[in-house]
C-alpha cells in the first residue's frame, strides 16, 4: 500500500437542516467508511464543499478528523486555494494540526502561467513538511498541469503524488506518486503501477473498490465493469449531490448542500436509487 493510502475517500462534509456542520454524523460517516474500505481520507475537499467553509470550519474539521482518525489511515487535508498565501496558511495550519498530507490545487480562476505555478508550489512547500499532493483538475480550474509540467513539479521538495483527475493525460510520472482523481479510471491507474484513487464511490462501495485494486487484472476488470452504472450515477450532475443523495438513501449521515449547490431533485434521486438497487445496496 501507498504511504498514503490506496483507497483514500474524498469525504463529504455532512450538514445538518440548518448548514451547520454535523460534526457527530462527521465522525461516524469517517468511522464506517474505515470500516469499509477507505485506508485514507481528502478532508474539506471538492466533494466536502470545501470551497462553502470557512477557515475556521474548514480547519476545525480537518482538527477533528485527525482527533478522530481512525487506526490505520491518513488524513489528506485539502489546503488548496486561488491564493497562494490562503494556501500558505492552510498547508501551514493542517500541518501543525497533524494532517499526514495536504492536497493542493492550481491556481483556479486567476488562472496563472507555467511560471507562477511553479512559484505557487515552490511558495506552499516552505510551509509544510509533510507530503503535498498535486490536484489536476482542469474541468474545474481550467488550466492543465500536463505530464512535463507534473515532472517538474515533482522535482520541488515535499511535492510526493498528484490527484489526476485529466483521465485523458492519466500517465506514470517519475517522482510522484499516482491518484486516480476520477472513479472511472481506478482500475486503469492501478493496472498503470499507480498507488491508488482518491474516490467517490468509496462512499457506498468501497469494500469492492479495495478488492478491485488488490484483484488480479482480469478480476479487476470485472468489478470494474460491474460498478460503471454507479461512476456514471454519480455524474448525474454537480458533485457531491448525488453521493449525498446516495447516503441519505443509504442512512449515513450527508444531510443537505450548500448554495450555490442545491440537493438532488426527485428524477436524481430516483436515478441514484435505480443503481444502488441493482448493486444490492438498498434493502
Amino acid at each position: 500500500m501507498a504511504a498514503l493510502g490506496t483507497i483514500i475517500t474524498a469525504i463529504v462534509t455532512p450538514f445538518d437542516a440548518q448548514g451547520r456542520v454535523d460534526e457527530e454524523g462527521f465522525v461516524r460517516l469517517l468511522h464506517h467508511l474505515a470500516d469499509h474500505g477507505s485506508d485514507g481520507f481528502v478532508v474539506a475537499g471538492t466533494t466536502g464543499e470545501g470551497s462553502t467553509l470557512s477557515d475556521e470550519e474548514h480547519l476545525a474539521l480537518v482538527e477533528l478528523a485527525i482527533r478522530e482518525k481512525p487506526a490505520g489511515t491518513t488524513i489528506i487535508a485539502n489546503a488548496g486555494s486561488n491564493d497562494t498565501r490562503h494556501s500558505l496558511h492552510l498547508t501551514e495550519r493542517s500541518t501543525e494540526l497533524g494532517a499526514d498530507a495536504t492536497l493542493n490545487v492550481v491556481g483556479y480562476y486567476n488562472r496563472p502561467n507555467r511560471r507562477g505555478i511553479v512559484a505557487h508550489y515552490e511558495a506552499v512547500s516552505t510551509a509544510t513538511d509533510k507530503p503535498i499532493v498535486l490536484y489536476n483538475i482542469p474541468s474545474r480550474t481550467t488550466l492543465n498541469l500536463d505530464p512535463e509540467l507534473l515532472a517538474e513539479l515533482a522535482q520541488i521538495d515535499h511535492v510526493d503524488a498528484v490527484k489526476q483527475a485529466n483521465s485523458a493525460e492519466l500517465q506514470p510520472i517519475d517522482g510522484l506518486d499516482l491518484y486516480a482523481g476520477n472513479d472511472d479510471v481506478l482500475a486503469r491507474t492501478i493496472d498503470l503501477g499507480g498507488a491508488g484513487g482518491i474516490l467517490v464511490a468509496s462512499h457506498l462501495v468501497g469494500d469492492r473498490l479495495a478488492e478491485l485494486a488488490a484483484a488480479a487484472p482480469e478480476r479487476r476488470a470485472e468489478i470494474d465493469a460491474e460498478l460503471r452504472d454507479l461512476y456514471a450515477v454519480l455524474g448525474v450532475t454537480v458533485n457531491p449531490i448525488p453521493v449525498k443523495a446516495a447516503l441519505n438513501l443509504l442512512g449515513l449521515p450527508a444531510g443537505t448542500v450548500r448554495l450555490p449547490l442545491v440537493d438532488a431533485d426527485e428524477q436524481e434521486r430516483a436515478a441514484v436509487a435505480r443503481v444502488l438497487e441493482g448493486l444490492g445496496l438498498l434493502a
